[in-house]
């Protein structure tokens, strides 16, 4: 880590809510002055969407029913540490864009399903913010846990994170269920032994848990709401954490543990905001003092 140029990570698996971190999190950047450089996850990946069907196909071949974009080797891990190394010395760093659709082609001029060029960043950032699937991996071979300097996971419950992806598959990309839920069976080992480990390694997760029925995701008619949903919000070191304020500004909260507290699912913007916004100012003046 470096308080000279810090790095924040969001970590987690798609359709679990990202986006709407990095919505919260560009909204506190803009407010409070701070100038941040973005990477995403989908820029890592080591295949483009031809090349990853065609390894897919290489894989299945071989008797290989695990291998997805959750997989540790379907990304450029070695490259994500390398870039979060460089800019936590140095402020500088590159990056691209995978393009997934014709909106996106249109805007960065490459095909969908391709990469953009490697460009430098823009000079002059007060942080780097990184939103994707392994913000927050520590295995044999890499260690971005330990570069980033706050790291933050968001993670529904697994039935609703399954409600999700069938849905947005279905809806925007055409896709049966019945292949929705081949993708699902085919990422459970990399969700398993790639994913889920790193929630252990972030400093706070946003944990979204329904209050209606997911017993069956594979035939649920519509993704639950956030009126139909609680926040669990975990702290790995509730020291410093100011839990009668949170519980006091947010309406309807309540502590579960020493490090955890609940909140009703339209707050979680609300609570994002007070817990972040102090978080992020501290990184930024430590940056100064350095």
């Amino acid at each position: 880590m470096s308080k000279k140029h810090p790095i924040i990570s969001v970590t987690g698996s798609s359709g679990a809510g990202t986006t709407t971190v990095k919505t919260t999190f560009d909204q506190i950047f803009r407010r409070e002055g701070i100038t941040a450089v973005s990477i995403e996850g989908d820029a890592f990946h080591r295949f483009d969407r031809q090349a990853m069907k065609d390894e897919l196909t290489r894989r299945q071949a071989a008797g290989d029913q695990t291998f997805s974009h959750f997989s540790f080797d379907a990304n450029e891990l070695e490259k994500l540490e390398d870039i979060f190394r460089v800019y936590g010395e140095t402020g500088s760093g590159e990056t691209r864009h995978y393009v997934h659709d014709d909106r996106e082609a249109e805007r960065w001029g490459a095909a969908p399903g391709t990469f953009t060029p490697w460009a430098p960043f823009e000079e002059g950032s007060d942080l780097l913010f990184y939103e994707g699937l392994h913000g927050a991996v520590a295995n044999d071979t890499v260690n971005l846990a330990k570069l980033a300097d706050l790291k933050i996971g968001v993670v529904p419950v697994i039935n609703l994170e399954w409600i999700q992806k069938i849905h947005r598959d279905k809806a925007s990309r055409g896709y049966s269920t019945e292949a929705v839920t081949d993708t699902i069976l085919r990422r459970m080992h990399a969700y398993v032994h790639c994913i889920c480990p790193q929630f252990t390694q972030t400093d706070i997760n946003f944990q979204r848990v329904p209050v209606v029925d997911t017993s069956n995701p594979f035939v649920a008619r519509w993704i639950p709401t956030p009126d139909e949903s609680l926040v669990v919000i975990r702290f790995r070191n509730p020291r410093g954490i100011d839990f009668p304020y949170l519980a006091q500004m947010i309406d309807g909260s309540w502590m579960t543990r020493a490090n955890s507290i609940v909140i009703p699912g339209p707050k979680t913007d609300l609570a994002m905001q007070l817990i972040l916004t102090p978080m992020i100012l501290r990184l930024i003046d430590d940056a100064k003092r350095a």
